[in-house]
């Protein structure tokens, strides 16, 4: 020990001994001491000496930032956040895609969020967060919480690139090399099916959704619904015929496991779109093709159905696209309900809600497979990413495939390499925005089609 240290050794005990004297005396005499107040004052000046590093920053302006998934006006509607600080160039980019009412999220972004944030400090990120989610009263919500991602995940990119660091190496550091991802397909027969299993196999992918249309297969199973004919309806609704789908996915498993083998893994999303019995129907017919999970078998309306699905069969559960608040997973991970968390990361308010979840995860042996769809931006890709190279408890990563457009767009795009995704270790999340070409294919207020009815016109809900 040299000189140095020891005097510094020397100095902290007699503080302390001193602090508990001068505590002893304010308890005694009921006031602040000379000696107390000079104590403290030595103790603030030490930890001062000892935590400095870099110069506190500021939140100087924060802005929504909407664009398109494609070039051509189509696609899905991206909404990312972009937080400036005092420090000049520094900002931070977060992904507050919430696709079916884009506009809404952008209002709350550009005329709410400036008068909360602008001149708070940027470093505490759980602060903001938590002072943002009550900032309104009304909580929870996919509106408030993707704005609130859009933030939160802004401060994380900043915070890596003040640390110089991939913010991976800020939530602890990688557990694995890269990231495992899967790809969905969907065919009309399961011969087309087994045919588009077996091109990406040989891509590299080790992990395949296997579906019978785009939703669920609504439009591509079952006749013309008579809820058409008796002019009930939109046009444009959808139509579901439940049990033709239940019978085609029995059949699609079939056929791409003989066509495909053992070595591939099959994922399913049932888009909450079945009855509870019907789920435990389809989940024991497919438990022979050992499925890797079967996805959002419930809707939110029919939790309480938890239980008896469990115990009904042994194929593994992903769960919680739907889900708003974080607090909503407790109970069925601590009942073992589900094996795979599924939530939309900027749905539930970023990264910050993410890893208090996958975390939580990890203690009931749930791992994380968070939803990663066409209108989850890049930023927000790279911050699953993030997560899921420190996060233990990893199970999947969805998608992970980018556009020449988008790779334009948005600069530092992960890659991917035998169907794991790479991340770059630049500072922050690696990933920037071309706003100028953001600016050429704004959003629009177009919802996409989620209307889904039976036979009769009755909603189906997903």
């Amino acid at each position: 020990m040299n000189n140095e240290t020891q005097k510094t050794g020397i100095d902290r005990r007699n503080m302390l001994k001193n602090l508990g004297m001068g505590s002893a005396a304010v308890m005694a005499g009921g006031g602040f001491t000379d000696a107390f107040a000079a104590k403290v004052a030595e103790t603030s000046e030490l930890q001062s000496r000892a935590t400095a590093g870099l110069p506190p920053i500021k939140i100087k302006s924060c802005k929504a930032i909407g664009v398109k998934s494609s070039p051509d006006g189509r696609g899905s509607n991206l909404v990312i956040v972009k937080v400036e600080t005092t420090e000049p160039g520094l900002y931070g980019l977060g992904c507050a895609t919430f696709t079916q009412r884009a506009e809404a999220v952008v209002t709350a972004i550009n005329r709410y969020m400036p008068d909360f944030c602008i001149g708070r400090d940027a470093d505490n990120i759980e602060d903001l967060w938590q002072s943002f989610y009550v900032s309104s009263y009304w909580r929870n919500g996919p509106v408030l919480g993707n704005a609130l991602s859009g933030l939160d995940q802004a401060l994380w990119d900043i915070k890596g690139k003040r640390a110089n660091m991939p913010v991976y190496q800020l939530l602890g550091g990688k557990c694995r090399f890269a990231i495992d991802t899967y790809t969905s397909i969907s065919g009309s027969t399961p011969e087309e099916a087994a045919d588009r299993v077996l091109a990406q196999m040989a891509a590299g992918q080790r992990h395949v959704r296997i579906q019978p249309g785009a939703y669920g297969g609504v439009g591509s199973i079952g006749s013309d619904p008579d809820f058409r004919k008796a002019g009930f309806g939109m046009e444009r609704d959808g139509y579901m015929d439940q049990q033709a789908y239940i019978r085609f996915t029995i059949k699609l498993f079939d056929g791409v496991r003989k066509r495909c083998g053992e070595e591939i893994e099959l994922l399913h999303d049932v888009h909450e779109m079945l009855q509870p019995r019907d789920v435990i129907y389809l989940c024991r017919n497919l438990e022979q093709y050992r499925p890797f999970f079967i996805e959002d078998p419930l809707s939110p309306e029919n939790t309480h159905w938890w239980k008896e699905l469990r115990e009904s069969t042994i194929v593994p559960f992903a769960m919680g696209e739907l889900f708003n608040n974080i607090n909503e997973f407790f109970q069925p991970m601590a009942n073992h309900y589900f094996d795979y968390i599924r939530c939309h990361v900027s749905q539930i308010g970023g990264l910050t809600p993410a890893m208090k979840v996958a975390r939580l995860g990890e203690w009931f042996n749930v791992r994380t497979a968070w939803h990663g769809p066409g209108d989850t931006s890049p930023v927000g890709h790279s911050a699953q990413a993030h997560m899921e190279l420190a996060t233990w408890n990893f199970g999947i990563h969805e998608g992970g495939t980018f556009s020449d457009y988008l790779r334009e767009l948005f600069p530092g795009c992960m890659t991917k390499e035998n169907g794991y995704l790479i991340v770059n270790d630049k500072p922050g999340f690696g990933i920037d925005i071309n706003e100028a070409l953001a600016a050429k294919n704004p959003i629009n207020n177009n919802a996409g089609q989620w209307t889904v009815r039976k036979r009769d016109g009755t909603i189906v809900r997903p």
